[in-house]
C-alpha cells in the first residue's frame, strides 16, 4: 500500500456528515447495519468466546481487565484521530508517548522533581514534538508519513539517551493512585479520564464548526481552501493536538506501569491506527470518528483475549492487529468508493 495511497484514504474519511438514509428500497436499513456491523461483530465475539469459556471470558475479573488494559492504547488512538481528521497521519505517535513518559520519570527520580510537574512537561515536550512534526509536514509541505517516520525515529533516540537504555523505576506513587490504583466501580480512574476524552472529541468533532471545518479539510483540501478554510492552521493543529494526547497517554502509561521503560511504548502504534481505520467503518461509516474507534479498541482486545483464552501463543496479538489494519483501510475504502 503506498504513501499516495494512505494520504488519499485519509483525505477521502474525513467526509462532511454522511448522507441520510434513503426512504425506499430498504436503504434505511443497509444504512443502520452498515453503521451497527462493528458493535454487532463484538457482540458475537463476546457471545462465541462465553459459550467456550465461560468460566474465564465472562467473569468481571476479565472484564475490566480488558478494560483497564486498553485506556492507554484507547487514548493514543484519539490522538491518531486528530492529524486524520484533517488527512494526515503522524506515525511517530508512538515515540511521542514513551517520550513522554521518559521526560516525566528521569525528571522526578533523577532530578527530584514533584510528579504532577514533570508530568506537566512531559505533556510540553509532547506538544513540541507534535509541533514539530507539523512543521515540517505543513509548512515545507512535505509527506507526513515520511516525516513523522523519521520523527519517531528520532524521539526513539531521545528515549533512550535520557535513560541511558535503562528503566526508570519508583515513580512517585501518587501518579499511579490517581490514574491506574485507585478504582471506581471496579474500574481503574485513568479509564474515566478517558472517557471524558472520548466525549470532548466526539462533541468538537460532530456538532461544532472547528469540527466540521477539519472533517471539511479531510474530505477536499482544495475545496477547503476556496471556501476560505485556513487549511494550514487548522492541519498544524491536527499534529499539535495528537502530540498533546498522546503526551496524556505517556502519562497514563507511567502511571500504570510505575515506571519508565525505554522499550515500552513501541507495541501501541499499529493497534492505535487499526482501531482508528475499523473504527471509520462503523458508526459514521467511511469518516473517521471517536466512538467508531473506542468500539474498535475493545472490539480487537476482546478478539485477542479470547484467543489467549482459548490457548493461542503470544504472538495471534500481532497477526490479530496486523490483519485486522489490513482488513479496516480495505474496508473503509471501499466504503468511501459506495458512497
Amino acid at each position: 500500500m503506498s504513501t499516495t495511497e494512505l494520504q488519499t484514504g485519509a483525505a477521502d474519511q474525513g467526509a462532511g456528515p454522511e448522507k441520510p438514509p434513503t426512504p425506499h428500497g430498504g436503504g434505511g436499513f443497509a444504512v443502520w447495519a452498515e453503521r451497527l456491523a462493528l458493535p454487532v461483530a463484538w457482540l458475537v465475539l463476546v457471545v462465541i468466546y462465553g459459550a467456550l469459556r465461560p468460566d474465564t471470558f465472562l467473569t468481571w475479573q476479565n472484564v475490566s481487565n480488558i478494560i483497564a488494559s486498553q485506556v492507554v492504547l484507547l487514548v493514543l488512538a484519539f490522538a491518531a484521530l486528530m492529524p486524520s481528521f484533517v488527512g494526515d497521519f503522524d506515525l511517530s505517535l508512538g515515540g511521542i508517548l514513551g517520550l513522554t513518559a521518559m521526560v516525566a520519570g528521569v525528571l522526578n527520580i533523577q532530578q527530584e522533581m514533584n510528579i504532577w510537574l514533570a508530568c506537566a512537561i512531559g505533556v510540553g515536550a509532547a506538544v513540541v514534538a507534535g509541533a514539530l512534526n507539523g512543521l515540517f509536514v505543513v509548512y515545507f509541505d512535505t509527506d507526513p508519513l515520511i516525516i513523522t517516520l523519521g520523527m519517531g525515529t528520532v524521539f526513539t533516540g531521545a528515549i533512550f539517551y535520557l535513560s541511558g537504555s535503562n528503566t526508570i523505576v519508583g515513580i512517585d506513587r501518587a501518579l499511579s493512585e490517581a490514574t491506574f490504583s485507585t478504582k471506581f466501580l471496579g474500574l481503574p480512574l485513568q479509564f474515566y479520564y478517558a472517557l471524558v476524552i472520548l466525549l470532548i472529541v466526539w462533541y468538537v468533532s460532530s456538532f461544532t464548526p472547528l469540527g466540521l471545518r477539519a472533517l471539511f479539510v479531510g474530505q477536499s483540501r482544495d475545496v477547503a481552501k476556496l471556501s476560505g478554510i485556513r487549511v494550514t492552521r487548522l492541519r498544524w493543529g491536527g499534529f499539535i493536538l495528537g502530540g498533546f494526547i498522546a503526551g496524556i497517554a505517556g502519562v497514563l502509561l507511567l502511571g500504570t506501569t510505575g515506571s519508565a521503560d525505554p522499550t515500552a511504548s513501541g507495541g501501541f502504534l499499529l493497534p492505535a491506527y487499526a482501531a482508528v481505520f475499523l473504527g471509520a467503518t462503523s458508526i459514521k461509516p467511511g469518516r473517521f470518528n471517536a466512538i467508531g474507534t473506542a468500539i474498535a479498541v475493545f472490539f480487537l482486545a476482546t478478539g485477542v483475549n479470547g484467543l489467549q483464552l482459548l490457548g493461542a501463543q503470544n504472538y495471534v496479538q500481532q497477526l490479530f492487529y496486523g490483519a485486522a489494519l489490513v482488513i479496516a483501510v480495505v474496508l473503509s475504502r471501499q466504503l468511501r468508493r459506495r458512497a
